[in-house]
């Protein structure tokens, strides 16, 4: 949603080298676990490939009429903001394919952008658009 251009960002990228991993999106989709363990696992396997997981995305729906369906999808999203940290990627994308209730996405939306900022990952939402 924003991005930060503090002195400490400055000063880390004063001494900047170049590395041989390649960065890559992951798609939450495609993660067997959210396990510690498991990510882990995935984690050391993409360094070991030369990957670096810069950045997570996951799709989010918000159409249920029911109030504890919003909340498992918004606890379900939170999930994947402590995976992101794990693996140390630098920003999560929420991308959202369906939303019947805006109200409870917008709220369920600040409040995910306020954990992933406790978290230190940035923070996107995408809205899918059917042309």
């Amino acid at each position: 949603m924003s991005t930060h251009d503090s002195p400490d960002v400055k000063a880390a990228l004063s001494t900047t080298r170049s590395t041989d991993l390649t960065p890559v999106v992951l798609d939450a989709a495609n993660l067997d676990s959210t396990a510690p363990s498991r990510l882990r696992d995935l984690k050391a396997g993409l360094a070991d490939e030369g990957y670096l997981p810069a950045e997570l995305v996951v799709e989010a729906e918000f159409c249920e009429d029911d109030p504890l369906a919003i909340q498992s999808e918004s606890d379900r999203l939170r999930e994947y903001v402590r995976v992101a940290s794990f693996l140390g990627s630098g920003r999560i994308v929420v991308d959202v394919a369906r939303s019947c209730r805006p109200e409870d996405e917008e709220t369920a939306l600040a409040a995910l952008e306020e954990r992933a900022h406790r978290e230190g990952v940035a923070f996107e939402v995408r809205h899918r658009t059917n042309t």
